[in-house]
């Protein structure tokens, strides 16, 4: 057994799955940044008659940015804050999640665990390959018109983001 752990060790180090580094750098998003997008999205639903929330998560699911417009209702800072939660927990569009999670659906109880909102609205924020962040909007009338000017806020920053 003395002699096997050796070989085991070499064997492990020489592919890699030792000798790997005890961290990794990752790309985050600025303030700033997020901050754009959140604007951004909540001047798009302006243009199109809704008031909303707009909130940027970031990698972890933690809020970021967040903007009401004036009109938008108490309910809708959670509720947005929650959908880009939900979308970086799951690294799914809430939009698709709703769908995967109605009612009689295998996964329909992932719809219970706390702050998960399965409603449109909620949409990562990808950059070459990486999820850097989450955007999501509550307040419009559909989860459609939410995931829309969500999709514009990511549209803003397209150019700082992309890597």
């Amino acid at each position: 057994m003395k002699r096997l752990l050796p070989a085991v060790l070499l064997t492990l180090t020489a592919q890699g799955t030792l000798a790997q580094s005890g961290t990794y750098a990752a790309r985050l998003l600025t303030p700033e940044t997020a901050l754009k997008a959140t604007h951004a999205a909540l001047e798009d639903c302006r243009k199109r008659g809704h008031q909303v929330a707009a909130a940027v998560v970031d990698r972890s699911g933690v809020a970021q940015a967040m903007l009401r417009d004036r009109f938008a209702g108490p309910h809708t800072v959670n509720t947005a804050i929650n959908k880009g939660y939900t979308a970086i927990s799951f690294r799914v569009e809430t939009l698709e999640l709703a769908k995967q999670t109605q009612s009689g659906m295998p996964s329909s109880g992932v719809r219970l665990i706390p702050n998960v909102v399965a409603v449109g609205g909620g949409v990562l924020i990808q950059a070459a390959g990486t999820t850097l962040g989450a955007i999501g909007i509550s307040g419009a009338p559909s989860g459609e018109l939410d995931e829309a000017c969500a999709k514009a806020g990511i549209a803003a920053i397209r150019d700082e983001i992309d890597f």
